[in-house]
């Protein structure tokens, strides 16, 4: 076939990805020659602005690097990700809802006692996080790996500073027999996500803000459930409604309780106001024939 037009090159196109081997690419190659062609036919961009566009995507890639992926924050901030993870992860009732991973995960943070601060120093208002992890709709998982980690007062993240903190704010622990878990950290703050690449100059042009609202990501795990990664956002925070990343669901949605001064829970004396949260999680069993989704 040659001769192509806006009316025959689509059909073109598609053809010339018939003959591939993997049906599951075939139908990923074809879908995104239509639905692509179908973008390009209604815009119908101008040649200047069809460079623009590839000058766009190329200074993304450029921003990568081993501590930044810029084309996941685009992801993130076009909703693509949030669609992704909606896709997998189809909630039974009991299971907690999922939300995206971010970007400030660490593999291997050290592992600490129920009821450890982990705060490493970092100052701000006392915050103790106590929980629980259960089968949905079922009883609890003693030795559930509890992965947490999370912005300081000041709404950075321990690796984004100059000299970043040996893994203050972030730890992995594990549920007692009666599937609770407990730790001492200080108050999440609201923070905007990193503004000052492409994906910022695209925020900004479209006159939207960058920020997300105030949360304690968890990803947690157990053998035989699928893994579960969400945060947990403040009821008092702003950005609730305007999450850069659309990454908030009511039903995670939390109250930090403001507490006065006295005895904690844990017996420890509070000399100055401090917050608690109390959340409750879920966990889907891996459907027969999958394997636990681990988030690398």
């Amino acid at each position: 076939m040659r001769d192509f037009d806006e009316s025959n090159i689509t059909t073109a196109v598609l053809d010339r990805f018939d003959g591939t081997p993997d049906p599951r690419l075939k139908a990923v190659m074809q879908g995104l020659v239509r639905h692509l062609h179908a973008f390009v036919r209604e815009v119908e961009p101008s040649f200047g602005e069809w460079r623009q566009a590839i000058e766009y995507l190329t200074r993304t890639g450029q921003m990568c690097s081993d501590v930044r992926q810029e084309f996941i924050l685009l992801s993130d901030t076009l909703g693509v990700s949030m669609l992704v993870d909606a896709i997998n992860h189809r909630q039974p009732a009991g299971a907690t809802q999922t939300t995206v991973l971010g970007p400030f995960y660490v593999q291997d943070a050290p592992e600490v006692a129920n009821g450890s601060d982990i705060a490493g120093g970092a100052e701000g208002e006392p915050l103790l996080v106590e929980g629980t992890v259960s089968a949905a709709g079922g009883g609890p998982l003693a030795g559930a790996l509890v992965e947490v980690w999370h912005s300081d007062a000041d709404g950075y993240y321990d690796v984004q500073k100059p000299e970043p903190d040996a893994h203050a704010l972030r730890a992995r622990l594990r549920t007692d027999a009666e599937g609770r878990f407990r730790f001492w950290s200080i108050m999440p703050r609201f923070y905007p996500i990193p503004d000052d690449g492409p994906v910022g100059e695209m925020l900004a042009a479209t006159n939207r803000h960058p920020n997300r609202p105030a949360h304690v990501h968890f990803m947690i795990s157990f053998p035989g459930y699928d893994t579960l990664v969400t945060h947990v956002f403040a009821a008092d925070s702003p950005y609730l409604d305007s999450d850069a990343v659309f990454g908030v669901k009511t039903s995670l949605i939390s109250h930090f309780a403001r507490e006065t001064p006295g005895t904690a829970p844990d017996g420890r004396e509070m000399d100055r106001p401090w917050r608690r949260l109390n959340y409750d999680f879920g966990l889907k069993k891996t459907a027969v024939g999958t394997g636990a989704r681990r988030v690398a």
